[in-house]
C-alpha cells in the first residue's frame, strides 16, 4: 500500500510539473503561427516540415523524464523569493548562476541561428524555444523554490483537491472546456500597438510580469486556499493575457531569428570569416549586460571546477579583477578539448550574451563557433 501511495504521489507531482498543460502550450503555438512573417514560416517549415508549432510545443515536457535529457529539468522555471521590487528582482535574476528558463532561452536562441549548428540542433532548439517562451509566461514558473513553484501548496477548486501549481498549469484552462484552436481564436486579439510593444519588451519584463502574478497567487492561497467559481472568473483574464502575450512574443523571437533582426540575438559571423580584434574590448563588457556582443580580450587565468566540471576562463585579469568570465558548462566542455589548458594566455574573440553574476559580467558559450583565437 505504501508503495502504491508513493507511486500515485510521484505520478501526481509529475503531472503537476507539466507547464500550462498541452492545451495552454498548444494555444500559444497556434497564436504565434498567426503572427509569423512569410520568411519565418518558410524557415520553420524547412526545419520541421508540415508539423505545427502547436504540435512541437509540448516536446520539452515529453523528454524531460528521459535520462539523456534530465539536464533540461531546471530550464523550465526560475526560482526567486517573493516580495522583491523591480530593481531587486532584476538583481536577483542577474545573480543566479544555475541554469534556468531565462538563461536557457538565451542559449537556445543563439543555437537556433548559429550557422555551425547542425539541422538536428536547430530543430531541438526550436522545439524548446516554443515551449520555454510559454513556461516563462506561466506565473508559477517564476516563483519560490521552497514550495517547488506552488507544487507543495495544497488548494481546492470547486471542492476538488490539488496544488496551486497544477491549478495554474491546466486546471483553470481545462475548466473552460475549449480546444486549443478555440482558445487561440478567443485570445488572439491584440492591437498593432500591443504587438509592437510586447515583441520589443525585454525578456526581464516577461519574467517580472509573471513574478508579479505569482506573488498575488501566493497571497490568495494564504488568505483562503479553497477556490470556487468566483476565483476562476476573476483570474481568467490573467490566463488569457499571459497566453496571448506568450504567443505574440514567441512569434517575435522567431521572426527576428529567421529574418536577421535584433530582438534579443544577433547573427554570428558567417562560417569561414576571420574574426579580427576590432570589436568591443573586454574592459567595456560590463556596459553590455543582457546584450549580445562580440568581444576581444586575453584569457589571464583559467579554472576547472571539480564539483561540476565547469570551465571558467577569466579575461583581462585574474579573479576577482577580471573584465569578464567565459563559462563553459560540463555538457559542452568536450567540444573545446581542454580549454582551461589550451586557451590560457591566448587572446580570443567571443560571441555571446553578457549576463551578470554577483556584479561580475559573464558570457556562456555553447559551441566552438562562438570563440576564435586571435592570431598574434
Amino acid at each position: 500500500m505504501k508503495k502504491y501511495l508513493s507511486l500515485c504521489l510521484a505520478i501526481g507531482l509529475g503531472m503537476a510539473l507539466i507547464s500550462w498543460g498541452k492545451t495552454g502550450h498548444r494555444t500559444i503555438g497556434r497564436i504565434a503561427e498567426n503572427h509569423l512573417t512569410d520568411k519565418a514560416k518558410q524557415a520553420i517549415h524547412d526545419l520541421i516540415g508540415d508539423t505545427s508549432l502547436a504540435d512541437i510545443s509540448t516536446y520539452a515536457d515529453e523528454i524531460r523524464s528521459h535520462e539523456e535529457y534530465k539536464y533540461t529539468s531546471s530550464w523550465h522555471y526560475i526560482n526567486l523569493p517573493t516580495g522583491l521590487n523591480h530593481d531587486a528582482f532584476v538583481k536577483a535574476v542577474q545573480e543566479q548562476n544555475q541554469m534556468n528558463v531565462y538563461k536557457a532561452l538565451q542559449n537556445l536562441e543563439l543555437q537556433l541561428i548559429d550557422p555551425a549548428s547542425t539541422r538536428a540542433q536547430k530543430v531541438f532548439a526550436l522545439k524548446l524555444i516554443v515551449h520555454f517562451v510559454g513556461d516563462l509566461h506561466q506565473p508559477m514558473h517564476v516563483s519560490r523554490a521552497e514550495d517547488q513553484g506552488g507544487n507543495k501548496i495544497m488548494v481546492t477548486f470547486n471542492g476538488k483537491q490539488g496544488n496551486l501549481h497544477g491549478l495554474w498549469d491546466s486546471g483553470l484552462i481545462e475548466h473552460q472546456g475549449l480546444s486549443y484552436e478555440q482558445l487561440a481564436v478567443k485570445y488572439d486579439h491584440p492591437t498593432d500597438v500591443q504587438v509592437h510593444q510586447w515583441q520589443h519588451d525585454d525578456m526581464l519584463i516577461w519574467l517580472y510580469e509573471s513574478y508579479q502574478v505569482s506573488n498575488q497567487l501566493y497571497k490568495d492561497a494564504e488568505a483562503n486556499p479553497n477556490f470556487d467559481e468566483d476565483y476562476y472568473q476573476a483570474r481568467l483574464p490573467i490566463i488569457a493575457e499571459r497566453i496571448e502575450k506568450a504567443g505574440i512574443r514567441l512569434a517575435g523571437v522567431l521572426n527576428d531569428a529567421f529574418n536577421g533582426g535584433s530582438y534579443s540575438i544577433i547573427a554570428p559571423p558567417p562560417v569561414g570569416r576571420v574574426i579580427k580584434p576590432d570589436t568591443i574590448p573586454s574592459k567595456d563588457v560590463a556596459r553590455y549586460i543582457h546584450k549580445m556582443v562580440v568581444v576581444t580580450g586575453q584569457i589571464a587565468s583559467t579554472r576547472l571546477v571539480e564539483s561540476n566540471n565547469m570551465t571558467l576562463l577569466n579575461v583581462g585579469a585574474d579573479n576577482p579583477n577580471q573584465d569578464f568570465t567565459i563559462i563553459i558548462r560540463s555538457e559542452n566542455r568536450s567540444k573545446f578539448g581542454q580549454p582551461e589548458i589550451d586557451l590560457k594566455g591566448k587572446t580570443v574573440t567571443v560571441l555571446g550574451m553578457v549576463t551578470d553574476y554577483k556584479g561580475k559580467p559573464e558570457i556562456e558559450i555553447l559551441n566552438p563557433s562562438q570563440l576564435s583565437v586571435v592570431a598574434q
